[in-house]
């Protein structure tokens, strides 16, 4: 096949291995020898090919070029920033195909087609766990792994992927046993289980050094890769997290809740479970069913004998402030004002133990800060990735 571009930047997007589509977005568009450009941009019947493939034209919006069956493995997205590459790319990996001899040529300023890879996968610890993947939308952005709180899924974090996938390959994990993941085949929720699927993953993606951020038990899960493993990180996002095991009082008081909860659901606990997850100020505010839901929604369908394992791994984890000061991996600590699961002293005590870290409170903000007040956390994190960043 002869692919020629010019113009704009112009992306060649593999989904799952089966299929590519070429899509440009609207500009100057035209087609040499193949199709007239009055047949471009409108509904006419494309040239006969000489493979099963199928070229769409849309009015004024898009040409697609699909081939639905290819016999090869391929990235889930690969991502052009300079037209010039769009062909080399595509001769390199896909079969060539006879477009009637004919040169397609695309002139274009902007693509804004991306698909999020969504994947029950097994890690390998040989925990069966939950992925979104955005896709890498350069081939060199850089990648952010996300870690959530417990009782929650990684779609806490859907307000920060959605402001930086333009930029960075967003990953979430659901730690085993919460949101879409399976229980633990081993029966391990501890903290350092959860660790070790983290280092499985970031490895499983073979990006390099991950910018990571972990929110309260991803927090736990934070402090013990960058001690531990810092060559797999290039920079740490702890948000309403400790370094110390959980307060004697919140223990007592969590294992009940847990017993409770695995006999009759969440539903009628959500009260004061909510007071514990989220700040003040957020429920009795206008979104508060909103942010109130968006845990419902997580907990939906989880395996509660699974959960309440999650949870009391959370209640008996020890205690790791001796590693804070072996962290070099540039870090920002954030915390809710309001939070009173991991009250600001915690978050304090971890941004004045780590090397130069920064430290954050966000106003009108608990526990869960990424849902409370999403657009304040997304601009902090933006702005210390943007000093972090390769």
């Amino acid at each position: 096949m002869l692919l020629t571009c010019s113009g704009g930047p112009v992306g060649v997007g593999v989904r799952d291995g089966v299929g590519v589509d070429v899509m440009v977005a609207p500009g100057e568009l035209g087609v040499a020898d193949g199709i007239t450009e009055e047949e471009a941009a409108g509904p006419a019947s494309p040239p006969e090919l000489a493979h099963p493939a199928t070229i769409r034209t849309t009015p004024i919006t898009s040409i697609a070029i699909r081939w639905p069956r290819l016999p090869l493995k391929v990235p889930t997205a690969v991502w052009c920033h300079r037209t010039a590459d769009v062909a080399q790319l595509v001769e390199r990996q896909l079969p060539k195909l006879n477009v009637a001899s004919s040169s397609l040529v695309i002139r274009s300023t902007t693509v804004h087609v991306r698909h999020t890879h969504d994947v029950l996968t097994t890690l390998s610890t040989g925990a069966q766990v939950f992925i979104e993947d955005t896709g890498a939308p350069t081939p060199e952005a850089e990648t952010i792994v996300f870690g959530h709180g417990l009782l929650f899924s990684g779609r806490m974090f859907k307000a920060q992927v959605a402001a930086l996938r333009d930029r960075y390959r967003c990953v979430t994990i659901d730690w085993r046993g919460q949101g879409r993941s399976g229980p633990a085949p081993d029966g391990r929720y501890d903290m350092d289980a959860l660790t070790e699927d983290a280092v499985a993953l970031i490895d499983s993606l073979d990006a390099g050094p991950v910018h990571y951020a972990g929110l309260s038990m991803g927090g736990f899960v934070g402090i013990r890769l960058a001690a531990r493993h810092p060559e797999r990180l290039a920079s740490l996002t702890l948000l309403d997290t400790s370094a110390d095991p959980e307060e004697p009082g919140n223990v007592r008081e969590y294992q009940l809740l847990a017993a409770v909860y695995r006999l009759v659901g969440m539903r009628p606990l959500m009260k004061p479970v909510a007071k514990i997850m989220f700040g003040s100020t957020s429920l009795a505010g206008p979104r508060a069913g909103e942010i109130v839901s968006s845990l419902v929604e997580a907990m939906t369908g989880v395996d509660r004998a699974a959960m309440k394992q999650a949870i009391l791994g959370v209640c008996h984890r020890p205690a790791v402030a001796d590693l804070l000061a072996q962290i070099a991996t540039p870090t920002l600590v954030i915390v809710g004002a309001e939070d009173a699961a991991t009250v600001p002293a915690k978050a304090a005590a971890i941004a004045s133990g780590i090397p130069g870290a920064q430290h954050e409170v966000v106003p009108a903000a608990g526990h869960s800060s990424t849902v409370e007040q999403p657009e304040a956390v997304t601009a902090l994190m933006t702005r210390f990735l943007d000093r972090v960043a390769r």
